[in-house]
């Protein structure tokens, strides 16, 4: 798994990897605001333009592309790198939108649960019953930084409920092949936590931890393969964070970018990992050795 392909390069801190039946990944470009489609020899075209801060994306029901909008953030460039930063001047509330990925078409799904505003969603699943998780890692600032969780949510934006708070920095989430649990990674602790689900949407309180690499780290967002292994993007020591399904063991794969923010499966039987390296604006594949969880709504 250290046969690294480069698909393509230039794209403004890239996340949200979706491998597309035709070949091709959408990924959300961060500082544009953007998202994009890549195809298989690189080209890149812009699909929408959702200002902001475009960060994880999921295919829903109806195959539209459902994004977390964290809102922005400041920029930071150093040595050739791209950091994000705080809470920016022009900063545009958090929200979960729906894009057409026929017409490029825009609607706002969420903005609030329970008459307060969504901060900086992060990353998003959907379940085989159409209802989707999302985090909401929150936004810094000089001198304070907001208190968030996680979120279950109806794509028809009728319903929104918070599921789970608070947390660190939640970051990356997914589901087990059987969803019978939801793991939910958080950044700054470098934690990965696994919560029973009784029905869809909701938890019964019960959690665990998954074992932890030794190394200083944070998390990202994650994946899921079919052996059950979750696969968490981890910063800083820059690589996949493979913890074992049973939650016993965890192995770093290195990657060449600290900022190493997320992962997909798509190719042929979904042996193909595709990885957002973000700080040096590339999205690469690397072989896997089993296949990637089927997703709802996009692989099944």
């Amino acid at each position: 798994m250290t046969e690294i392909t480069e698909i393509c390069s230039g794209l403004q801190f890239p996340e949200g990897p979706i491998a597309m039946p035709d070949g091709s990944i959408l990924v959300v470009e961060i500082k544009r605001g953007t998202l994009t489609r890549v195809q298989p020899d690189g080209t890149m075209e812009v699909v929408a333009e959702v200002g902001g801060g475009p960060n994880g994306a999921a295919i829903g029901p109806d195959g539209a592309c459902y994004i977390c909008n964290n809102g922005g953030f400041k920029w930071i460039e150093r040595s050739g790198l791209l950091y994000p930063g705080e809470q920016p001047a022009d900063y545009s509330g958090g929200r979960i939108e729906r894009v057409d990925l026929k017409t490029g078409e825009v609607t706002v799904l969420y903005t609030s649960c329970d008459g307060v505003g969504l901060r900086g969603p992060n990353d998003i699943v959907f379940d085989q019953d159409g209802g989707f998780w999302f985090t909401d890692h929150g936004k810094l600032r000089p001198r304070d930084k907001d208190r968030t969780g996680v979120f279950y949510a109806k794509a028809d934006g009728s319903h929104i409920e918070e599921a789970i708070f608070p947390l660190e920095g939640p970051n990356g989430i997914g589901l087990s092949p059987a969803e019978d649990e939801l793991y939910v990674a958080e950044t700054p602790t470098g934690r990965t936590w696994a919560y029973r689900i009784s029905a869809p949407g909701t938890l019964t309180g019960e959690r665990r931890m998954l074992a932890q690499i030794p190394d200083h780290h944070m998390f990202d967002s994650l994946a899921i393969d079919a052996e059950g292994n979750v696969c968490v993007a981890t910063l800083l020591t820059g690589g996949i964070t493979v913890h074992s399904a049973d939650g016993e063991r965890a192995q770093l794969i290195p990657m060449p970018d600290i900022l190493t923010t997320n992962i997909c499966f798509g190719g042929e039987d979904l042996r193909t990992a595709y990885i957002t390296l973000s700080s040096t604006g590339r999205l690469v594949s690397v072989p896997w050795h089993c296949p990637g969880l089927p997703l709802n709504f996009l692989n099944k």
